[in-house]
């Protein structure tokens, strides 16, 4: 009998490590959802405020601008600069035509076109992401970061060409499917010992 109770008890964990594997998750969005970052047409000039507003951003999460390198590039900017449009001395430039932003602190994050012409065309997204503990952190004007800080809180970072978003993805998964696997192990062992 007490076997049995151990079995249960052990397979009631499994299960409960199974379900919180479920909910640790990050996801790459594809920023507009489009073929490319570009200026948006007439028939849709709101398609970045619109996209950024139907989703739900996450610590973990990354955005993966698409766009050919030689017609376009990405700016992460200061909220003065992003409502200017001003392209002059941004936080992060991205210009490789296939270029990823980790999301690794809360705050708002403010993008624009690199080039000119294209912001003005809204051809920009802003991003809210909640820390851990829901809020959202908003740059005072006199706070917002620049480019000469040396250690400048962007709020992401452009992985190094050899990793892919599947890795950070698999990374924040290991654990769970570890001490999972773990689980499984035990249940066997005790299972196989009782009978």
């Amino acid at each position: 009998m007490a076997a049995l109770t151990t079995t249960s008890t052990l397979q009631f964990f499994f299960l409960l490590m199974i379900q919180a594997a479920t909910f640790i998750s990050c996801y790459q969005y594809k920023v507009g959802d489009l073929h490319a970052w570009n200026k948006p047409t007439s028939a849709n000039p709101d398609i970045y405020a619109k996209w950024s507003e139907n989703h739900k951003f996450q610590l973990g999460d990354s955005l993966f601008f698409l766009y050919p390198p030689s017609q376009d590039s990405v700016l992460q900017v200061t909220p003065q600069h992003f409502k200017s449009c001003n392209r002059k001395n941004p936080i992060l430039t991205m210009n490789d035509g296939n270029s990823v932003y980790n999301i690794t602190i809360g705050g708002e994050f403010y993008f624009i076109s690199g080039v000119e012409g294209h912001c003005e065309k809204a051809q920009k997204i802003q991003i809210s992401v909640p820390a851990e503990n829901g809020s959202v952190y908003v740059y005072p004007p006199a706070e917002a970061p620049s480019a000469a800080d040396a250690e400048s809180p962007s709020g992401g970072a452009i992985p190094d060409k050899a990793s892919s978003s599947s890795s950070s993805q698999f990374s924040k998964m290991i654990s769970p499917i570890f001490l999972s696997a773990i689980l499984v192990l035990v249940i066997s062992f005790v299972g196989s010992g009782s009978s």
